[in-house]
């Protein structure tokens, strides 16, 4: 066995690690990207937002994606079961400059153009080598021994670790790091489906969300007549399954008119899955050496695929932090490390105070008939579309945004405490579950 030598070894190929490898090897770097797995793989979290494409265009893949996405100009919100009109927030209207479009596309085709993206970029890119120890040494440098699908051990040396193994959280997982959510839980059942309607004109390629009793519904038009539909819920309304995960799909979207209607027609081109989204947090980032980005460090939810944002964005900020480490200067490692942490933390903050909201009786009533006061609503798209770092307009309204839903709670507070306790009960039961 011999041992390689690498500035930085990159633990996952998703669309973090690519991103990562691809924009480190435009920083001179010698770089090595080890994935688990092989390319296509089925993936779910398909609808890209606006603050993606940014960095798209930055790893010279926006062709590649044009060819496979379907454009997204906005996301459409119903209250299931209300007889009222969906309503539509369009991207174009978000405060700053964020982009007005985003696209829907298939994981598997865009995790792979990614991936190959970093391997035409220079990075050493291996699939099918699963990472099976990481030592730390004192010189702040890891070791990391990998099994290839023939058996056969490899050994690399890496001035820097990133762990970009998603919901693997290979780092979190090795040293008990791994925290659950004590305030949130939720599961999701998908499918892809053949021949659903989609909305008329400009938005057919828009995401539509539903809300029903145990959650809510998403329905992301891909390409080919390809549906992607699935329902978020509690993991207590799961557990009411008596059979088959299609069957209670097609029940639950049956059981709501206005997805009923666009699934009339549809047929299954894939058996419907099942994953809990039970929201996690790491108790640390980095270290000496080491950055954790995307899923490895935090996972909130699935809505608006944030999580797709997030890993691409965490790791085109983390590029300063292993490049201040490997340029010996602790001095501005620390200080990239501490804007790493302040940024990642707040987008964090952002997204999840909004998704663990989400299927609250409140934010439903408040979404599907918004008041534009000091341009909220406007904010509100932005933070969609991924504007959650740095535009302090956009956080200032969203301070705004948060008075009017405590005040919206406080207001109808029976209703919403009722709403609490669901939802605590579910948590309580998908963590005794898991004990």
């Amino acid at each position: 066995m011999t041992l390689n030598k690498t500035d930085v070894l990159i633990i996952g190929g998703g669309p973090a690690g690519s991103t990562f490898a691809a924009l480190m090897k435009q920083r001179g770097r010698d770089v090595t990207l080890v994935e688990k797995d092989h390319h296509p793989r089925f993936h779910i979290g398909e609808s890209l937002l606006p603050m993606n494409m940014p960095i798209l265009e930055r790893l010279g893949v926006m062709d590649q994606i044009e060819t496979i996405g379907v454009p997204k100009l906005g996301a459409d919100f119903t209250i299931g079961n209300s007889g009222e009109q969906e309503r539509t927030f369009y991207f174009r209207d978000a405060l700053g400059d964020s982009p007005p479009h985003a696209f829907e596309v298939r994981r598997s085709e865009f995790d792979q153009i990614l991936f190959e993206n970093a391997r035409k970029a220079g990075a050493n890119a291996f699939e099918g080598m699963h990472v099976t120890r990481v030592t730390p040494l004192k010189d702040g440098t890891h070791d990391i021994l990998a099994k290839d699908e023939n058996g056969e051990i490899h050994e690399w040396n890496a001035g820097f670790l990133v762990d970009a193994s998603g919901r693997d959280t290979f780092l979190s997982n090795a040293n008990g790091w791994k925290t659950r959510n004590p305030r949130h839980a939720s599961a999701a059942v998908f499918g892809h489906f053949r021949g659903v309607k989609r909305r008329a004109n400009e938005d057919q390629g828009n995401i539509s969300l539903y809300w029903f009793e145990h959650g809510w519904i998403w329905m992301i038009p891909l390409n080919n007549d390809i549906m992607s539909v699935g329902a978020v819920c509690r993991p207590t309304y799961l557990k009411t399954r008596s059979g088959s995960l299609d069957e209670f799909l097609a029940n639950t979207l049956d059981g709501i008119d206005e997805t009923r209607e666009r699934m009339a027609t549809a047929k299954a081109e894939l058996p419907a899955q099942a994953t809990g989204n039970y929201s996690y947090l790491s108790k640390r980032m980095s270290g000496p050496g080491y950055l954790m980005i995307g899923d490895a460090f935090a996972f909130i939810d699935p809505v608006f695929s944030s999580g797709v944002y997030l890993a691409m964005s965490s790791a085109e900020r983390g590029i300063n932090v292993a490049n201040a480490w490997l340029s010996g200067s602790r001095l501005k490692y620390a200080l990239a490390r501490w804007r790493y942490h302040r940024e990642t933390r707040r987008g964090l903050s952002v997204f999840s105070w909004f998704i663990y909201r989400f299927t609250t009786p409140t934010m439903s009533s408040l979404m599907s008939d918004p008041r534009n006061v000091l341009r909220v609503v406007h904010a509100v798209i932005s933070m969609l579309a991924g504007d959650v770092y740095h535009n302090r307009h956009v956080r200032r309204r969203l301070l705004v945004f948060k008075t009017i839903y405590n005040t919206s709670w406080l207001l109808h507070w029976r209703e919403s405490l009722a709403d609490r306790r669901l939802q605590m009960a579910s948590v309580r039961a998908a963590n005794q579950e898991s004990e």
